[in-house]
């Protein structure tokens, strides 16, 4: 079902890339065109299918149906500021960034038809080398409409992303910036510190454990620094009632009350069994 003629995907990155074969695959765009600061990467994505051409400059989204804004968190609005000349009427724009308040407050005011997404689908790998077109099948993408958004806009971008196979929840842009900094930020900050609390000699002896809780440190530094830093203040409110629950369990073990750990562990234990359960 085609949902846009011409997209252009600046960034074709994990994200960026797996959107382009995605839509390609199931035939919700006539044609993609994708630019990639690294020309490489855009080559690359030419190669796997993920583009149909490479965009030279970002002229190429003159005639586009939609743009996709695919980097990292940092550099979106400065994108958004450069195309928002140039984007004909009617043409939609999306990002698919982790933070939102910022980027739609600016960006939806630059762009009329600016939609904010954020897909729940990404990996600890990066890079159009490990791309992947079921990457949005069975996920969450959440939507932050502005008070301006357009509804047809709205409308055609909800259509693109449960024609993806993903299930689409809208939110505010400052409630999500709220969520994501305990479903998603916090949690990438507490595998950063867990692993860098490890001594390297210990390290071979790491089992599943460490290696399930901390996999996600393997991401992306310099990406998952922008993010930290884009949802500073929600992400400090996170952290803080963390080490509140981190210092409930020192008391535990320092007063060696075992009745009040096996009621914390099983407590937690409970929550995490629900989490399974939220599944879309």
């Amino acid at each position: 079902m085609k949902v846009f003629d011409k997209a252009v995907i600046i960034g074709t990155g994990l994200i960026g890339g797996s959107l382009g074969k995605a839509l390609k695959d199931r035939r919700m765009v006539s044609c993609i065109y994708g630019l990639s600061r690294n020309r490489r990467n855009a080559v690359t994505a030419k190669k796997t299918g993920a583009i149909d051409q490479i965009g030279e400059s970002l002229d190429v989204v003159k005639e586009a149906d939609l743009v996709v804004l695919a980097t990292p968190v940092d550099t979106i609005l400065g994108i958004a500021a450069k195309i928002a000349k140039k984007v004909k009427k009617g043409c939609v724009v999306i990002d698919v960034g982790s933070t939102k308040e910022e980027i739609v407050n600016e960006a939806g005011r630059l762009i009329p038809n600016f939609v904010g997404c954020h897909p729940l689908s990404g990996s600890e790998k990066r890079g159009i080398a490990n791309i992947r077109k079921d990457i949005f099948k069975g996920a969450v993408c959440i939507i932050t409409p502005a008070p301006g958004t357009k509804k047809d806009a709205l409308s055609r971008v909800s259509a693109l992303w449960k024609g993806l196979g993903s299930s689409v929840v809208r939110l505010s842009p400052p409630e999500h910036d709220r969520v994501v900094a305990f479903t998603s930020h916090m949690p990438h900050a507490v595998a950063f510190a867990l692993i860098s609390s490890v001594p390297d000699r210990f390290l071979s002896l790491g089992a599943g454990g460490l290696k399930d809780s901390t996999r996600i440190s393997a991401s992306d530094a310099g990406l998952w620094a922008s993010i930290f830093l884009s949802n500073r203040a929600n992400i400090l409110s996170s952290l803080s009632v963390f080490q509140d629950k981190l210092a409930f369990l020192k008391l535990a073990l320092r007063k060696k009350d075992g009745k009040l750990l096996k009621k914390f562990l099983s407590r937690a234990s409970v929550k995490r069994g629900k989490l399974d359960d939220h599944s879309y």
